[in-house]
C-alpha cells in the first residue's frame, strides 16, 4: 500500500494531560513490570492452617459417627 504524498508537515503530536506516556520508536511496546505478590503473613497462614485443621476434624468426626 502506497502512502499518499504529503504537501507539508503533518500535525504535531502533543501529550494529553493525564494520558499514557508516549511510546518510543521501534517495533516493541514497553510492558510495565508486574509487582511481585507479597508473601503471606504468618498470622494469615496460621489462620488458614487452623481453619483447615478444624474442617478436617469435623469431617473425621462426621465420618466416624
Amino acid at each position: 500500500m502506497d502512502d499518499r504524498p504529503r504537501d507539508g508537515l503533518g500535525r504535531g503530536a502533543y501529550p494529553v494531560p493525564g494520558g499514557p506516556a508516549p511510546l518510543p520508536d521501534g517495533d516493541r511496546v514497553p510492558v510495565p513490570v508486574r509487582p511481585r505478590h507479597p508473601a503471606l503473613r504468618r498470622r494469615r497462614f496460621a489462620y488458614g492452617v487452623a481453619v483447615a485443621v478444624c474442617v478436617l476434624v469435623l469431617l473425621v468426626v462426621g465420618i466416624v459417627r
